[in-house]
C-alpha cells in the first residue's frame, strides 16, 4: 500500500513558530479574543440575573398581593344600593335607569364608529327648533325612544328631535315621563368634538295612570323642582355619565368598554365656590343686553388690576357644562335681541342641568335672574337664557344684573 507522504500534513512544532512569526501572532491573537468572549459572556449572565432579581424584589409584590380593586361600583350596583334605602320602592325607577344606560352605551358605540360606517353629515331634515339634523341625531333619537318603550316603565317621552310628545299606550300603568336631548351639540360631530345626551325624569301623578286614562304634554309642563332625577352623558375621549336625584348628591361614572359597564369614578361631586373661568359664545356679544356686556367686560378687564378670567368655550353644552362642573367657573348662554327668550330648551336642557349644578353646590339662573329650577315652560320646547356655575361666580352675575335694574 502506498503511504501518504508526510509533507502533506503541516506539523506544528516549536520550529514552526520560530520560522513563521506571522502564524505565531494569529494563533495567540485568536486565543486572546476567545478568552475575552468567555469573560464577557460570564459577566453578562451574572449582571442580568442580579438585575432581574433586584427589579423583582423591589417592585413586584408577592404573588396574590397585587393591588387590584375588586370592589367596583357599577351603575347597576349603584341603583340597586340606592333602591335598598327605600323599602317602599317598587323597582320601576331602577328598571327605567337600566334602560337609560343601555341607550347611552348604544349611542356611544355609534358615535365612536360614525366616521367608519358613514354616519357623519346631515340627514336632510330639521328638528322642531329649526336645527339641521345630523344622521346621528336621528339614530340617537330612535335608540332613546326604543329603549324607553322597551323598559315598560316609561309612559311618555319628550325629545328635541320630535315635535310632539311620544306616548306609550301599551304601558298605561307606567308612572314615569322622560325628557331628553338625544345628542346635544351634534353640529360638532363631524369635527370629533365632544357631544352628549341630556335627560330628566318626572313622576306622573296617579290621576293619569291606568288603562282608561290619557296623558299629554300638559302633564309635563312643570318646573325643574318636580324632577325625580336628571343627568347627562358626554361622549368624548370616554363616555362620562353624570347623574343626580332629588335631594341627593351628584355622581360621575365612566364607561369601561372592555366590561361594558359604567364605573363610579367621581363620587359625590362638589363644585368649588369660585373659579376664574367663563364659558360663553362671545360672538353673540353684539346682541347682548348692556348689563351682560358689562359683566363679561369686568371679567376680562378687572377694575382692581387683577388677573383676568380665562375663557373656555367648546360650543357643546354638555362638554362646557361638564368642565364647569368639574373645575368651577361659569357657563352662560344669555338671551339676547336675536333670541329674546334664549336659545336652550327649558324642559330637557335647562332644568336637568340646573338640578345637577344645584345639587353639586352651584347656582343656576335665567336671564332675568330667576332660579332656573322654578321656571315653568309654556310648551314642551320652550326656551330660556342660562347662567350656570359656581355659587360665588353666579352671584356676581346677579349683582351685576341688579346694578343695571335698580
Amino acid at each position: 500500500m502506498t503511504k501518504t507522504p508526510s509533507h502533506y500534513f503541516y506539523r506544528f512544532t516549536p520550529l514552526t513558530f520560530k520560522y513563521c512569526p506571522l502564524l505565531y501572532f494569529f494563533f495567540y491573537f485568536h486565543f486572546f479574543l476567545f478568552c475575552l468572549f468567555c469573560l464577557y459572556y460570564y459577566l453578562s449572565l451574572s449582571l442580568s440575573s442580579s438585575l432581574i432579581s433586584h427589579i423583582m424584589s423591589s417592585s413586584a409584590p408577592p404573588v396574590g398581593a397585587e393591588n387590584i380593586n375588586t370592589d367596583i361600583v357599577t351603575l347597576s350596583r349603584f341603583f340597586t344600593e340606592e333602591q335598598i334605602k327605600y323599602p317602599e320602592a317598587s323597582g320601576d325607577f331602577t328598571l327605567l335607569c337600566h334602560a337609560l344606560q343601555f341607550s347611552f352605551k348604544s349611542i356611544a358605540y355609534y358615535i365612536r364608529r360614525a366616521s367608519l360606517i358613514n354616519l357623519t353629515g346631515l340627514a336632510g331634515s330639521s328638528n322642531t327648533t329649526g336645527d339641521d339634523q345630523k344622521k346621528l341625531d336621528v339614530i340617537g333619537n330612535d335608540i332613546f325612544i326604543s329603549a324607553m318603550r322597551g323598559s315598560g316603565k316609561c309612559r311618555i317621552v319628550v325629545s328635541e328631535e320630535e315635535e310632539e310628545v311620544i306616548k306609550f299606550d301599551e304601558h298605561p300603568n307606567a308612572r314615569y315621563a322622560v325628557v331628553c336631548d338625544p345628542i346635544d351639540g351634534s353640529s360638532n360631530l363631524d369635527a370629533g368634538v365632544s357631544v352628549g345626551t341630556i335627560f330628566g325624569i318626572f313622576q306622573l301623578p296617579d290621576e293619569v295612570l291606568g288603562p282608561n286614562k290619557s296623558v299629554g304634554p300638559e302633564d309635563l309642563l312643570h318646573p325643574g323642582t318636580s324632577l325625580v332625577a336628571s343627568g347627562f352623558t358626554m361622549y368624548g375621549a370616554s363616555a362620562q355619565l353624570v347623574i343626580t336625584m332629588r335631594g341627593g348628591g351628584v355622581n360621575g361614572f365612566t364607561l369601561e368598554n372592555s366590561l361594558g359597564e359604567f364605573i363610579l369614578t367621581h363620587p359625590n361631586m362638589q363644585m368649588p365656590p369660585t373659579r376664574s373661568i367663563y364659558s360663553v359664545n362671545e360672538g353673540n356679544s353684539k346682541y347682548w343686553d348692556e348689563w351682560c356686556n358689562a359683566y363679561f367686560h369686568s371679567l376680562k378687564y378687572p377694575e382692581d388690576g387683577g388677573k383676568p378670567y380665562s375663557a373656555r368655550y367648546i360650543g357643546s353644552m354638555v362638554a362646557d357644562a361638564y368642565r364647569t362642573l368639574l373645575y368651577g367657573g361659569v357657563f352662560a348662554y344669555p338671551a339676547d335681541s336675536k333670541s329674546p327668550k334664549g336659545k336652550l330648551r327649558i324642559l330637557y336642557e335647562c332644568a336637568p342641568m340646573a338640578m345637577l349644578f344645584e345639587n353639586a353646590g352651584g347656582l343656576a339662573v335665567n336671564s332675568r335672574m330667576e332660579r332656573l329650577m322654578e321656571v315653568v315652560p309654556e310648551h314642551i320646547h320652550d326656551k330660556s337664557g342660562v347662567f350656570l356655575g359656581s355659587k360665588d361666580e353666579v352671584q356676581k352675575i346677579i349683582d351685576m344684573y341688579n346694578k343695571y335694574h335698580k
